[in-house]
């Protein structure tokens, strides 16, 4: 059966009440009936002990005993439930009350429940000067005798003890309701809300407030993981409508132009189809960059690995940018600190592929005239590599989504030659290899990307 948490959670708290209440009612009652019947039971002493000393001084007024020795207390005994029988000191009677006048009288055993059951008497010794000279029996027929007041006084208390008890349970079950609602109500909102992702509705958010920290940190995360979906659905429809430019761009180029030929149009010379084949190359580039992608992806690449020094990598790489950057007029300028270890263990391909793309992108997104620096230090765990340019930037909004897949950025970016993908395939190939990738970026200002790579533990 389908239950609410609410409902669950109001059962739980009134059900704990409900015990909580009925014991405590249960423990108070057997604690103020055992006080209560000790302090009867004390008066009953007191009262045995004082006729005891009754009778003692009716034997030394009267100098022995008698047929009306003590008829005075006959009616006291009478009006209190118990019988007296007076026996002199060879135990015969001098005189007793009939425990027959009694026996229907109204009188409330220990337990409270009325009764006429078995008569019992118990015999006090009468002493005078140091002798025995008689005996007074006391009988009843329960163990602890109770008057009219007694017994209004403890029903008194067991009405209390009811009272409180169910103002207790009205009351539980008033904060349990406001409780259970403190818990449910945002629990059902971020329900909702994920119902919502699940069937694709992305911009859904949690609004509802809360200081339970659990239940913020999981608004919280499900409306983080909106913003994600929403990123990651975008990002899938930009990519498909990225993929499907870079490849209609070439195959429209080839198209037109092979279609031109056969039409005699175009002449067909070395030059047009060195072009062609550019854009044959350019395709296939494309889907290289697509292969290898999905390739890391599945992890069905295998790093071949080896010891590399990346200061003597960077200063390869940058030797094969010198002619790229010196059209452009762009300085490239290498830091290096000196006395350093720059050695790792890792897949020099692999990290050449990273550097080749970071600085190509450095120069690639640099206006003429422009700088990059590559700045290489290291610590006792990494090697730390900084690519910085006074290029155009990336937009703010960009930042957060430029290792993603054909993620081209703002229009002036898109401008540049590129298929979206070098920044993906650095970021795992790092990964592989246990590194960090970072970005910092101002439009307009420049851009550096951090990349840290862990030594190998063996290698001092």
């Amino acid at each position: 059966m389908k239950q609410s948490i609410r409902g669950r959670l109001s059962l739980i708290i009134i059900f704990c009440a409900v015990v909580a209440v009925l014991l405590s009612a249960l423990i108070v009652n057997i604690t103020i009936t055992n006080t209560f019947n000790k302090y009867m039971e004390d008066i009953q002493t007191k009262r045995n002990t004082r006729l005891v000393e009754y009778f003692e001084q009716v034997y030394k007024s009267d100098g022995g005993w008698n047929s009306t020795s003590g008829e005075e207390m006959k009616h006291e005994a009478y009006m209190s439930n118990y019988c007296l029988t007076l026996l002199d000191e060879n135990r015969k009677v001098v005189w007793e009350m009939d425990h027959n006048d009694i026996k229907y009288k109204n009188h409330i055993m220990l337990n409270g429940n009325e009764e006429t059951g078995v008569y019992t008497s118990t015999s006090f010794d009468i002493n005078v000067n140091g002798k025995t000279v008689g005996y007074i029996l006391v009988g009843q027929y329960s163990p602890v005798l109770l008057s009219q007041e007694d017994i209004s006084f403890k029903a008194q208390v067991n009405k209390s003890i009811m009272f409180s008890g169910i103002l207790t349970l009205i009351i539980v079950s008033g904060i349990s309701l406001i409780l259970s609602r403190q818990f449910s109500e945002p629990i059902k909102e971020v329900s909702k809300t994920s119902v919502s992702l699940s069937k694709g509705s992305y911009e859904s958010r949690s609004n509802i407030k809360s200081n339970i920290e659990e239940i913020r940190s999981l608004t919280e995360s499900i409306n983080s993981l909106g913003i994600k979906l929403n990123s990651q659905d975008l990002l899938r429809k930009r990519l498909v409508s990225d993929i499907s430019h870079e490849i209609r761009t070439p195959l429209n180029v080839l198209q037109n132009n092979l279609e031109a030929m056969i039409d005699g149009i175009i002449p067909v010379t070395p030059n047009k189809l060195n072009s062609l084949n550019d854009e044959v190359i350019r395709f296939g580039k494309l889907l290289n960059n697509l292969n290898s992608l999905k390739q890391i992806e599945s992890d069905e690449i295998a790093l071949r690995l080896g010891l590399v020094n990346i200061g003597d990598l960077l200063s390869s790489v940058i030797s094969d940018f010198y002619i790229a950057a010196d059209e452009k007029d762009i300085k490239l300028i290498m830091n290096k600190e000196e006395g350093k270890n720059f050695v790792v263990l890792g897949d020099y391909d692999k990290l050449k592929q990273v550097f080749i793309n970071l600085i190509s992108n450095g120069i690639k997104f640099t206006n003429n005239n422009g700088t990059v620096w590559i700045n290489l230090s290291s610590n006792m765990n990494q090697v730390i590599v900084e690519i910085k340019d006074n290029g155009i930037g990336i937009m703010k909004e960009d930042l957060p989504f430029i290792f993603e897949r054909m993620y081209r950025g703002d229009r002036s970016r898109q401008r540049i030659e590129g298929s979206g993908i070098g920044l993906t395939l650095a970021k795992k190939i790092l990964m592989m290899h246990s590194g960090t990738i970072d970005v910092e970026s101002k439009e307009n200002k420049g851009t550096k990307f951090t990349v840290c790579i862990n030594k190998n533990s063996e290698i001092t």
